[in-house]
């Protein structure tokens, strides 16, 4: 019988263990989401152990300072150092993303420690943004990184580019899913007069001129935008297009009851941007149409999602009045693509069994 793995989980400062489990419980996080962060917690399942960190309670300056540090820096070093104690005690690190663990890789360099856990380093956005850090940003993130157990990436795309990077480092796909445990079965639905829309999200790279541009030509679609990117300005001309702002998750699922589609029209990037949504929309039984950017056909093919070209409002146009010409078709596409996900797919039970598996990897070979 193989030993527990005690594992320990750092994530960014508001994601805190107590602080997510009361949001949680008072219904206020909004989305497909779990009793913890990111479905972490499910590797108890597999023979682990779990930890998470903890968000200290800061005064204004404490805030100050931390947020400070985190802008010369690009890392959040000072929450990471609050719970450096907690997280030396444990066989194995897991960070979300790279501001963690840039930040305990500097711990590590700088307490110079005997015997120190293996650390999952996983990437979201240092990818696409490395080009942006100045020399000197560069420099010492590579240098961090050479430290790391391995690199992480939830897109083949990132992958690709971070191997050339950083060829010294192991890197692994490792595929993000979201709690799957419930489903909505795809159904055929009632025309209405109007092919309805829905997109949502925050992230930097959603092409929302794109998209508005698109549906602002057509008064035969209407579209309903959940996001707090969009300035209201932007459609001022596009009487057909509005935003909405869900606060509850019945408000979110109230959204997803009303969409014919889902459409994500994004810009160029290499970390998967948008595959959350894309997720939660399959999984309450909408059809998707997503650009295909990101790699994000590592985690549906084109008989599960339709893409297309992306920042291209021509295409685009084309793509989505196919599919609201073709009701039976939306619905054997959202079918296909609500079967990859459960716990042998997409889902996060089976992202943390791969962290699992990487983390028994890595024990095993240290022995």
């Amino acid at each position: 019988m193989q030993s527990p793995i005690k594992v320990f989980v750092h994530l960014a400062y508001g994601y805190g263990a107590r602080q997510w489990a009361q949001r949680w419980k008072d219904g206020k996080i909004i989305g497909i989401n779990e009793p913890l962060p990111y479905g972490y917690f499910r590797a108890a399942q597999f023979g682990c152990s779990v930890d998470h960190s903890q968000d200290k309670d800061e005064s204004a300056p404490e805030k100050i300072l931390r947020l400070g540090v985190r802008a010369i820096l690009g890392f959040d070093v000072i929450h990471a150092w609050r719970n450096f104690k907690q997280m030396m005690e444990a066989d194995v690190i897991w960070t979300h993303t790279e501001s963690q663990y840039l930040a305990i890789l500097l711990l590590f360099r700088l307490t110079r420690r005997e015997r120190r856990p293996k650390l999952i380093a996983q990437s979201v956005w240092l990818i696409d943004r490395w080009s942006q850090f100045s020399h000197m940003k560069r420099r010492l993130f590579a240098w961090l990184i050479q430290q790391a157990d391995i690199l992480t990436f939830l897109s083949p795309d990132n992958l690709a580019i971070a191997r050339n990077l950083f060829p010294g480092v192991r890197s692994e796909l490792v595929l993000f899913g979201i709690n799957a445990d419930h489903k909505i079965a795809p159904a055929l639905r009632s025309p209405h007069p109007v092919l309805r829309i829905a997109s949502l999200g925050n992230d930097e790279h959603r092409d929302w001129p794109i998209l508005i541009e698109t549906v602002s030509k057509r008064h035969d679609w209407a579209l309903r935008i959940a996001s707090s990117q969009v300035p209201a300005a932007s459609l001022r001309h596009s009487p057909n297009v509005e935003i909405v702002r869900p606060k509850s998750n019945e408000e979110l699922f109230d959204l997803y009851r009303w969409a014919d589609l889902l459409v994500i029209a994004l810009r160029p990037n290499a970390h998967g941007s948008g595959i959350t949504v894309i997720q939660e929309a399959v999984l309450r039984g909408v059809p998707v149409i997503c650009s295909d950017v990101g790699g994000l056909r590592a985690y549906f093919s084109d008989d599960e999602i339709r893409f297309v070209k992306a920042q291209d409002s021509s295409a685009l146009e084309q793509d989505i009045s196919k599919a609201g010409a073709d009701p039976e078709g939306r619905l054997a596409m959202a079918t296909r693509a609500q079967a990859r996900m459960g716990p042998a797919g997409l889902s996060s039970e089976s992202y943390v069994r791969r962290h699992v598996e990487i983390s028994r990897d890595l024990l095993n070979a240290a022995t």
